[in-house]
């Protein structure tokens, strides 16, 4: 159950990060781009859980999954 209360987080936070990511994009791109770009990071977020490429990938998943065992049941 656990497993599957960590992947809906995981899809809010994604979807938090497409939604505030398209709204600072729109300011400098057309709307299309900002949208792809958006969906970009959603996505990297998402089925990596490893932001932005970074080398200490492992690190980060082990922060979010002890943030995750604090928080939920």
């Amino acid at each position: 159950m656990s497993d599957r209360l960590h992947q809906i987080v995981d899809l809010l936070v994604a979807a938090v990060l497409a939604g505030t990511s398209t709204f600072i994009w729109s300011f400098v791109l057309p709307t299309g781009l900002a949208l792809t770009l958006a969906g970009m990071f959603a996505a990297m977020y998402y089925f990596s859980r490893n932001p932005w490429g970074s080398p200490r990938g492992e690190a980060y998943n082990e922060w979010i999954d002890d943030l995750y065992d604090r928080f939920l049941p």
